[in-house]
C-alpha cells in the first residue's frame, strides 16, 4: 500500500471567510471547507477574519486577531482544528 501528496501546489495565494473558508492555491485551484472545522473562527467577527497573513510562502495562514493557524496542506487533507466538535469524511 502506498500513500502519495495531493497532486497540487499546496500553497494559498488568497484566502476568504464568510460561511466557508476559501483558499486560492498557487496553482489556481479554490479549496473550500466548512468554517465549522474552525471553531475560532467561525465565532470571530468579521473583521478578525479578515484580517490574515500568508506564512511559510503561503503554506499556512494566520489569524493574528484569534491566534489560528491553518495549514493548507491540512485542509487538502481534510484536517480539521483541534478544538473542532466536527470530524472530516
Amino acid at each position: 500500500m502506498t500513500s502519495s501528496e495531493p497532486d497540487v501546489d499546496p500553497r494559498a495565494t488568497d484566502v476568504s471567510v464568510d460561511d466557508d473558508l476559501s483558499v486560492v492555491l498557487a496553482d489556481g485551484q479554490r479549496l473550500s471547507v466548512p468554517l465549522t472545522w474552525f471553531p475560532r473562527l467561525l465565532h470571530a467577527t468579521a473583521e478578525e477574519r479578515r484580517n490574515w497573513r500568508l506564512i511559510g510562502d503561503g503554506q499556512g495562514i494566520h489569524w493574528p486577531d484569534v491566534d489560528e493557524d491553518v495549514s493548507v496542506l491540512g485542509l487538502l487533507r481534510g484536517a480539521v482544528a483541534p478544538d473542532s466538535p466536527k470530524r472530516a469524511v
